[in-house]
């Protein structure tokens, strides 16, 4: 069974890959655990953070996420402030106790903060200045205030972890990119959009198709969400993740759909 998922995952990597550049960077992920955990920026709990950190530096991976260096910089950064905060505290001459190994890790936590929060500000003007002359959103993705919420990369990565974890280990089939491709997955995709309006994220997957399925499906949906044909949103703040078709935008033609997906 094994040696099945593993010519799959090869065949896979040679196939299709996604750089990650194009969603986040190791802060991002960092701020997204944290916001998820409901922590305290200034009190990190570096143990449970550098898990979870690590744990979804295996995710990528396994997804054939084109990780940047920056990742595994990052994840090596944790794994050092982790092992400095196991050693007994060793006060300075001038100071009763020496400095907080994760103080420099929250200086540039709340640096990042502030510049994305007045990226994301400064791209809210620029909406309200494109409405004003009564142009049209760009893309159905734009989130109109107090509406539905739209994710990211790392809230579906989340997603698909509770599922995979919901998945036995022992479900594995040995398939080969002859029974199925990430086109298939986006086809199927697209089917299952066009019955329904929306669809929760998970009825995407089935369990007992085992892993590989489960993770060729996802980078479908990547795909499908990067060529804005569909959109993954919350309805409302900590509802379920409900997918939908999204409306194609002009300037993107039928003959490069049909590029990408061969």
């Amino acid at each position: 069974m094994t040696e099945g998922l593993e010519i799959g995952m090869d065949t896979l990597e040679d196939s299709y890959r996604i750089r990650l550049d194009q969603y986040e960077g190791p802060l991002d992920l960092l701020l997204h655990l944290i916001k998820k955990n409901e922590i305290n920026i200034y009190d990190i709990p570096i143990a449970l953070i550098t898990k979870q950190y690590l744990d979804h530096i295996t995710a990528m991976k396994m997804l054939n996420l084109d990780v940047a260096g920056e990742f595994l910089v990052m994840a090596a950064t944790l794994i050092y402030i982790k092992s400095r905060m196991l050693l007994p505290a060793e006060p300075s001459e001038d100071e009763e106790e020496g400095e907080d190994p994760r103080a420099d890790l929250v200086r540039r936590l709340l640096e990042y903060k502030q510049f994305k929060e007045a990226a994301h500000a400064l791209e809210g003007r620029g909406r309200q200045w494109r409405e004003a002359f009564g142009r049209m959103p760009l893309s159905a993705n734009t989130k109109e205030e107090d509406g539905p919420l739209d994710l990211t990369l790392l809230d579906l990565m989340d997603a698909l972890q509770d599922v995979i974890q919901r998945t036995p280990a022992k479900a594995l089939m040995e398939l080969s990119a002859d029974h199925f491709t990430v086109k298939d997955r986006m086809n199927y995709i697209l089917e299952r959009l066009e019955e329904e309006e929306a669809i929760p994220f998970e009825m995407l997957f089935r369990p007992e198709e085992g892993r590989l399925v489960l993770i060729v499906t996802f980078l479908g949906l990547l795909e499908l969400i990067r060529l804005r044909l569909v959109r993954a949103f919350q309805p409302e703040a900590f509802a379920g993740i409900l997918l939908s078709r999204a409306f194609l935008p002009a300037d993107i033609g039928d003959a490069e759909l049909e590029e990408t997906q061969e």
